[in-house]
């Protein structure tokens, strides 16, 4: 294929997923920053699992809850799915003011993984971005130079590592890919109610770095802060295990460090944005400026047919 031909297709490709592409990349933006936000809730003062485990009855006497969470350094806890807000753990009552934070991470999550509720459209723009990257890649390197066009490529290619990646470990996400690093515990345990899962991590983890434990994928999960790593564990009647490391969502998420890799996805976000944006400003000058030259010809044209 010839690089005019590449060209146009780079264009075209971008045009036809922009909306699509600018939000995943927005809500990639905003949920890039959860990690550090979870870890900066953990820590601070012990917290009891008969405490949290009386909350529960008390505000979810029907079990309904399919999860909880913890913001330890607030001393607060959600209960996913009950309806109820944020409780207070040294009160026992309502926490006063919500997680406006929460919710917009919540959202951004939502939005990200599957756009006006197709996961496919998520999937598909994904493919298209990656199809975008190499046909530019493909096209050869550019001249830097201090103009729209230059910013544009050599965004792209400086940063090329960490825009490829991204769509990348999406893709493998979406498509069920783990390159997990070992085996996975077996799942002959039954699985425990949530009440039980909080005393089983309490036995072997400080619940003041527990970001959450709930129902996720049909097992009961822990989400734990070690080491500024997001470290999940299999919860069931056969005890509390380590579940191997899921790299591409590690790497995607930034949970693998929430203090190296978020930045680094706050700043592949921002590049992507960069390249969405500019390229389609390059193409709207390039689009405005035609018209202005035909229109310029035939100004041209009159003058000489006039004289």
């Amino acid at each position: 294929m010839s690089k005019p031909a590449m060209l146009t297709l780079h264009r075209w490709i971008t045009l036809v997923f922009a909306l699509p592409l600018l939000v995943i990349i927005v809500t990639g933006l905003i949920l890039s920053f959860e990690p550090m936000v979870q870890v900066s809730r953990t820590g601070g003062p012990a917290i009891e699992p008969s405490r949290i485990i009386g909350l529960m009855k008390r505000y979810d006497p029907d079990n309904k809850a399919r999860g909880l969470s913890f913001d330890a350094s607030r001393q607060r806890m959600t209960l996913q799915g009950a309806g109820v807000p944020a409780i207070d753990l040294v009160t026992g009552e309502a926490a006063i003011g919500g997680s406006a934070l929460s919710d917009l991470f919540l959202w951004a999550r939502v939005t990200h993984e599957r756009l006006l509720g197709q996961g496919w459209l998520v999937t598909t723009s994904t493919v298209a971005l990656v199809v975008i990257m190499l046909l530019g890649i493909f096209m050869g390197l550019p001249r830097l130079r201090n103009t729209l066009s230059g910013w544009h490529k050599g965004t792209a290619w400086f940063a090329l590592p960490l825009i490829l990646l991204s769509p990348l470990t999406g893709l493998c996400m979406a498509f069920g890919l783990t390159l997990q690093g070992g085996a996975a515990p077996a799942d002959g345990g039954r699985p425990v109610a949530l009440p039980e899962a909080v005393r089983m991590v309490a036995d072997q983890h400080d619940l003041s770095h527990v970001i959450s434990i709930g129902t996720r994928g049909g097992r009961v999960m822990a989400r734990l802060n070690e080491d500024e790593e997001l470290r999940a564990y299999a919860v069931n009647s056969s005890g509390v295990a380590p579940l191997p490391r899921n790299w591409p969502r590690l790497i995607h998420e930034g949970n693998w460090s929430a203090l190296i890799a978020s930045p680094l996805n706050v700043i592949t976000s921002i590049a992507l944005l960069t390249l969405l944006s500019t390229g389609l400003l390059i193409w709207a000058r390039r689009k405005l400026r035609k018209p202005r030259r035909r229109a310029d010809r035939q100004a041209d044209a009159a003058v000489v047919g006039a004289g």
